[in-house]
């Protein structure tokens, strides 16, 4: 189902509830396993926590951002990109304050009949504990939508 292009729209300044996020020492030691790193010194935490750290400290969730878009569970999500900019390395153990949004939407042809894509920007900007922003997730992702 389509839903009307004014709603979807209408999502472009929507700001997420805001929050913190702490990366535990557990955590990073996880990931950076998972990715086949060696640890970081210094209780350095993986680059990667900017996949997933500015989504749950800005107090959403992925399935909240479907929500948002109107796409159910069985719907097709595409990532056009994900834009990590760090102005400060990340660290464990770091009460991180999110705050972000939904920054932009675009609507086109999906070259099927009645088929379009809504496209919506995302980004979501992390503050140390003295307030010093330390990085930035700027994200797009695609909603295939299919004429029912």
């Amino acid at each position: 189902m389509v839903p009307p292009e004014a709603a979807i729209a209408a999502l472009v300044g929507h700001a997420f509830p805001g929050g913190t996020y702490r990366i535990a020492h557990w955590e990073n030691f996880l990931l950076t396993e998972a990715t086949g790193s060696a640890p970081l010194p210094e209780g350095l935490a993986h680059p990667a926590h900017l996949f997933h750290v500015p989504i749950a400290g800005a107090g959403t969730t992925i399935a909240e951002l479907f929500e948002l878009a109107q796409a159910g569970s069985d719907s097709s999500v595409t990532i056009d990109y994900y834009d990590w900019e760090y102005f400060a390395p990340l660290r464990e153990d770091v009460a991180y304050t999110a705050r972000g949004g939904i920054t932009e939407h675009a609507r086109r042809p999906a070259g099927e009949a009645g088929a379009v894509v809504d496209s919506l920007t995302y980004r979501i900007e992390l503050f140390d504990e003295a307030g010093t922003r330390a990085a930035r997730a700027s994200f797009r992702w695609h909603f295939w939508r299919l004429e029912a």
